[in-house]
């Protein structure tokens, strides 16, 4: 399975379950799961295990087939032009101020390499997350201060910062200029790489 079939694994669950106008955590209980590890699947921050996808998708009471049908995206040409416009706005966990875009998820061996841009207003506000593996940043433009647990990095455009993604993390944009920058996640299923 590629990563862009988790990708698409992971926004089909989300699209299904606001379509249905139904709740995160109606949704976890009802699949024996907790609130947070289905947000974590639903934003790309954990790759399910098998047992746990088959039943958010019973819970979600869709058809296996239908679920799964149009998800895999393979590199038949051996390269992806991927233009500007066709950069995919997404919805991560509840943030104000950020506007992630999804540009390619791939996956490398066992690795799961998702591309995206995140644009981050000022005074933007979410609260700390951690990712499953390991995360890497460049900033495009602008000066963002990067919490790392309790440890404030301050970046300026042209920085980069990589970093366990088990730590707990928020960008912040303390600054009157939007931030435009680039993480990759490396994910990792299971365990760190």
């Amino acid at each position: 399975m590629t990563s862009s079939t988790l990708s698409g694994i992971s926004k089909k669950i989300k699209a299904i379950r606001t379509n249905k106008m139904l709740k995160l955590t109606e949704v976890a209980e009802k699949a024996k799961i907790s609130k947070g590890l289905l947000s974590r699947i639903e934003n790309g921050r954990v790759i399910p295990s098998l047992p746990v996808l088959l039943q958010i998708i019973k819970t979600l009471e869709v058809d296996y087939a239908t679920f799964f049908d149009g998800i895999d995206n393979d590199l038949n040409r051996g390269y992806l032009l991927i233009r500007k416009a066709d950069y995919e706005r997404i919805e991560k966990e509840d943030a104000i101020g950020f506007q992630y875009f999804s540009i390619l998820s791939e996956s490398v061996g066992n690795v799961s390499l998702d591309f995206n841009l995140l644009e981050l207003s000022p005074n933007a506000q979410r609260e700390k997350v951690t990712t499953q593996g390991y995360t890497y940043l460049f900033l495009i433009s602008g000066s963002i201060e990067y919490i790392l647990d309790d440890e404030v990095l301050v970046m300026n455009e042209g920085d980069s910062l990589f970093f366990n993604a088990t730590i707990p993390h928020v960008p912040k944009n303390p600054t009157t200029e939007t931030a435009k920058i680039f993480v990759l996640y490396i994910i990792s299923p299971g365990k760190n790489i």
